[in-house]
């Protein structure tokens, strides 16, 4: 019986040595992963131009304040999607062209030029062919349903959506939704007036390829020019 305690014993030191191990490599990957984002969204900070003093005669610049992104919640993702946004991480990508925040549902994400596999496992993709941030017309922004974008589901009427750039913070307000089908691409015809539309495969919990798009429609009411001039 002391033979088998002996042994016992041994087997649970090894299981807690084990255990202590994986720990330690769990802590280590997501400490990666977070520091991957942040040179991300470092990047994106480097961009941010300097508020020069109206002063001629004087040379003192001031800084925007700094970026407050933050790593992304996996909660509500999926698996598949989650390991895909992590080795992503490991691909250089041109820094981010803005920061889309929509406060009531938690969802913050770089929004990145295109909406090729690689771009949007990382974050968000600006669609071609729509509007560039900064111009008058209908800006077009692509997302997976079981990523960056699962939390559209509880998106309302009402709610506001935030685009940060390198000039400012434009907010809008979402005046519209709709379920459309993935060839019904006149959604992001633009109206001339200056708007978001934001893209997502739709049901968002629908096993294979969805077959449907949603689509969020936003209108501006404060743009950046003015959030700049604020500051």
């Amino acid at each position: 019986m002391s033979l088998l305690m002996k042994h016992m014993s041994i087997l649970g030191r090894l299981l807690t040595v084990l255990g202590l191990a994986l720990l330690t490599f769990y802590g280590a990957a997501h400490i990666l992963e977070f520091l991957l984002y942040r040179v991300s969204m470092y990047q994106f900070e480097s961009l941010k131009p300097r508020l020069t003093n109206p002063n001629p005669t004087t040379a003192q610049a001031i800084s925007l304040a700094p970026l407050a992104a933050s790593v992304p919640s996996f909660f509500a993702w999926s698996k598949q999607r989650i390991k895909q946004y992590e080795d992503s991480l490991t691909a250089h990508l041109e820094p981010p062209l803005a920061v889309l925040r929509i406060p009531r549902i938690n969802i913050e994400a770089p929004v990145l030029e295109g909406t090729d596999d690689l771009t949007l496992n990382r974050g968000l993709g600006r669609i071609a062919g729509t509007a560039h941030f900064g111009e008058t017309g209908n800006i077009g922004i692509a997302g997976h349903r079981d990523g960056f974008f699962r939390e559209l589901k509880d998106i309302q009427l009402g709610d506001e959506i935030e685009v940060e750039t390198p000039e400012g913070v434009s907010t809008y307000i979402v005046d519209h939704l709709q379920i459309v089908k993935p060839t019904d691409v006149q959604v992001l015809q633009s109206a001339g007036t200056p708007t978001v539309t934001l893209v997502t495969c739709y049901p968002f919990y629908f096993v294979g390829t969805a077959p449907r798009r949603f689509i969020v429609h936003a209108k501006l009411v404060s743009d950046a020019s003015s959030s700049k001039a604020a500051i």
